[in-house]
C-alpha cells in the first residue's frame, strides 16, 4: 500500500523579507545583506524603523518625537539614494514603514502582520545588551522566522 503525503503549499524561497533598520552601521549592513537576498530570491523587501516612545514630560516626549519623525525621513532619504545607485534592471521591490515603539515588539508585530519569511537585523553595538539580550537575540529566541543577524 502506498501512503500518501500531505502536500506543502509554499515557495522555494522568501517572498517577504523584513530588515530592521537603526542608522546604526551594523543595521545599515543588515539592510544591504537583505536587499541582496531580496534581489537573489525574487523577494519584497520591508524595510522598518521603529521611534523611540516619548519622555516622562510632555516638552521632552514632543522633542523625542520629532527627533524620531526625522531620522525616520533621514534612514528613507538614504535608502532611497542607495537604490538609485543600482542598476534598474536589478532593483528590488521594496517599502519603508516606520512607527512609534518598541523595536523588537514592532518587528514581531509587523513581521506577522507582513507575513514575513526572514528577518534580517544588525547585531547590537551596545554594551550593555551582552547582559540584557539584543533585539537580535530576542527575535531568535521568538523562533517564528529564520533570523539573520549581521555584524
Amino acid at each position: 500500500m502506498v501512503e500518501k503525503t500531505a502536500f506543502e503549499l509554499g515557495t522555494d524561497g522568501p517572498l517577504v523579507i523584513l530588515a530592521g533598520v537603526d542608522g546604526s552601521e551594523t543595521s545599515m549592513r543588515a539592510a544591504a545583506y537583505a536587499g541582496g537576498l531580496a534581489r537573489r530570491q525574487g523577494a519584497k523587501l520591508v524595510l522598518a524603523y521603529f521611534r523611540p516612545i516619548g519622555s516622562a514630560t510632555p516638552q521632552a516626549g514632543a522633542a523625542l518625537a520629532q527627533v524620531g519623525l526625522e531620522n525616520a525621513a533621514d534612514l528613507e532619504r538614504q535608502i532611497r539614494e542607495g537604490v538609485e545607485r543600482i542598476p534598474a534592471g536589478q532593483r528590488v521591490r521594496w517599502e519603508f514603514y516606520t512607527a512609534e515603539g518598541d523595536p523588537y515588539h514592532g518587528l514581531i508585530e509587523l513581521a506577522d502582520r507582513i507575513r514575513a519569511d526572514a528577518v534580517v537585523i544588525g547585531a547590537s553595538e551596545r554594551a550593555g545588551h551582552r547582559i540584557l539580550g539584543s533585539v537580535a537575540v530576542r527575535l531568535v529566541k521568538t523562533g517564528r522566522w529564520p533570523v539573520t543577524v549581521v555584524p
